[in-house]
């Protein structure tokens, strides 16, 4: 492998030519208290950081950059902390989804126009591994992601609390009548006990683990508690090896390759994955130029056996567990020979290099693939007329009665016309009925937001009643669970067929055909196509105006058109200096 020389390094356009531009930039540099040597001729590191005091998931990161720092230092770098766009899904409304693209927009620009010729990427809450990901792909530098990090257990009386799940349990129950105010406050103030990201395999865990098994992080790097010391030792090893990384010019699209993205997926699919997981993986395969689609992921779902027995697909342990346990290289160490252990990663060595060595230490946790949480993998991708571009199911976290389900709608076309009726305990429902919302994809939301897992009606809460089948054009957290369809695509908002659902149809759903649809004959579709009114756009200007008018459906991964690769060639680097 040939090694670039200090005069190869992109920041040698800022700093290295004898010219007024130079001096500008020297003198600045000198402004900031730094003296030339500190970096000239050596590799200039963007610590892209998304800490912010309302991201709860990152609270720890300001320390954790200084552990970057200090790792760049020791291997002959120079580190910069540059702060990015903080989206979070506990404050950002309507969804943080609604801004992922706006993250992965920042990243890109910010690494293309400063002198940087690596970054490691601070993030962990669920949109910031997929933009920081796809902006640093498509700008092309070396990467490192610094995942998070899962908090401590929950613990409320003695019982052990799994963040989101057991947020959407207690409140069943409380809106049931079964849990007093003392309860609740108890279980609101021991569900989060520390910083780090959602401690059950939700969205944020993951999607470090998709980047740990993409090969951009380093080994079993997604599996570390965030207030673990060996967050710290991680965090520090991140800045000494982006170095080395950009001396090996080590870039993106050496380490992202199909194979790559498959191993991704399928892990994913062995950890119980989060149904979101869909949406931002096809997106940044796509940024890397992998035409990863539903059906890939239906393929490998079909033979791919979960064996995280972590919440909220299983049902005993939290990542707490799952890393005294071994972590994700143990997990894909049972599921090897499923792997592409060729592909390349950030450690300049192959993923079944990385991956010698591990080893199972409980295996209840991280069970054999003899004895598997589930025969089938976490996802499964159904069609039919009412999703004829696809929708996506968690089999393994929703009641198995619901697997093939005929029953009749009840429609909602906005969430707070929803919302009012399930607490009405006169609602005429029963289990059998299909709840349905709709109006809450990528444009109807707006941003696609995380309102799918429907409550249950009071009215069923008190019969006993704690699963139905639910569809709708939203998402929902990864720490939810239940007979939840998501993703309906085209979504209703643009005049998908979920948009001519009325309540009282029929509507089929069978799992083992990966089929949804709603048994209304093609002449009935028609006249309610011809009567369908599109509605009001919800922007008109700024950024929303901007995402409605480029971002794709979720079988495509809503990203901006004009972002993946081969919409047409970039601005490239800049060229006034």
């Amino acid at each position: 492998m040939t090694r670039k020389t200090p005069q190869d390094l992109r920041s040698a356009r800022w700093f290295a030519p004898d010219d007024l531009r130079t001096f500008g930039h020297k003198s600045r540099m000198l402004q900031l208290g730094y003296d030339e040597q500190d970096f000239r001729d050596k590799p200039v590191i963007g610590i892209l950081n998304t800490w912010s005091e309302l991201n709860t998931c990152h609270s720890h990161f300001r320390e954790r950059a200084q552990d970057v720092k200090r790792g760049v230092l020791q291997a002959g770098g120079f580190g910069v902390e540059m702060p990015s766009l903080s989206v979070d899904e506990s404050f950002t409304k309507p969804t943080s989804m609604l801004y992922r693209n706006m993250l992965a927009m920042e990243t890109e620009e910010m690494i293309r126009s400063h002198p940087l010729d690596g970054v490691v990427l601070m993030g962990g809450c669920d949109k910031t591994t997929p933009g920081l990901v796809m902006g640093a792909i498509s700008a092309g530098v070396p990467l490192i992601y610094l995942p998070a990090g899962p908090m401590l257990r929950g613990n409320y009386a003695g019982k052990i609390l799994g963040s989101g799940s057991d947020a959407w349990k207690y409140w069943d129950e409380r809106r049931a009548g079964n849990i007093s105010d003392a309860e609740w406050t108890g279980v609101q103030g021991g569900i989060a006990r520390s910083a780090g990201t959602c401690m059950t395999m939700g969205t944020a865990s993951t999607m470090t683990a998709i980047a740990d098994a993409m090969g951009i992080t380093l080994p079993g790097a997604s599996s570390i508690p965030a207030v673990d010391s060996g967050h710290q030792r991680m965090s520090a090893s991140c800045g000494r090896r982006i170095v080395e990384m950009v001396w090996e010019d080590l870039t993106p699209e050496k380490i992202i390759t199909s194979g790559a993205c498959k191993n991704a997926a399928v892990v994913a699919m062995a950890t119980g994955c989060s149904t979101n997981a869909v949406v931002h993986l096809i997106a940044m395969a796509r940024r890397a130029g992998v035409d990863l689609t539903l059906d890939d992921l239906d393929a490998l779902g079909r033979i791919t056996p979960l064996i995280a027995n972590v919440r909220p697909s299983g049902k005993d342990y939290l990542m707490e567990d799952f890393y005294y346990a071994g972590g994700l290289r143990a997990l894909m160490k049972q599921i090897e020979a499923m792997l592409d252990t060729s592909c390349l990663t950030v450690t300049g060595k192959t993923m079944g290099e990385n991956l010698e060595g591990a080893q199972v230490y409980n295996d209840d946790v991280i069970r054999p693939l003899s004895n598997p949480v589930y025969k089938e993998g976490s996802l499964a991708v159904l069609r039919g007329n009412l999703c004829p571009d696809g929708a996506v199911i968690k089999p393994a976290a929703c009641d198995p009665k619901y697997y093939h389900h005929e029953g009749p709608a009840l429609v909602f076309d906005s969430y707070p016309e929803m919302k009012k009726a399930v607490d009405d305990e006169n609602l005429d429902i029963t289990p059998n009925t299909v709840m349905v919302l709709r109006n809450a994809g990528p444009l109807g939301g707006p941003g696609f937001p995380e309102w799918g897992m429907l409550p249950i009606p009071k009215a069923l809460l008190k019969q006993g009643h704690r699963d139905m089948l639910r569809i709708s054009d939203a998402r929902m957290s990864g720490t939810s669970y239940g007979a939840c369809v998501l993703h309906i695509s085209p979504e209703s908002y643009i005049g998908g067929p979920l948009a001519l659902l009325k309540t009282g149809d029929t509507v089929r759903l069978d799992l083992n055909a990966r089929s949804l649809d709603m048994l209304v004959d093609d002449a009935e579709l028609a006249r309610r196509r011809a009567a369908w009114i599109p509605p009001e756009p919800k922007f008109e200007r700024g950024y929303g105006y901007l995402f409605s008018k480029h971002v794709t459906q979720a079988g495509k991964g809503c990203d901006f058109d004009f972002l993946e690769t081969g919409f047409g060639r970039t601005a490239g680097e800049p060229d006034i200096f």
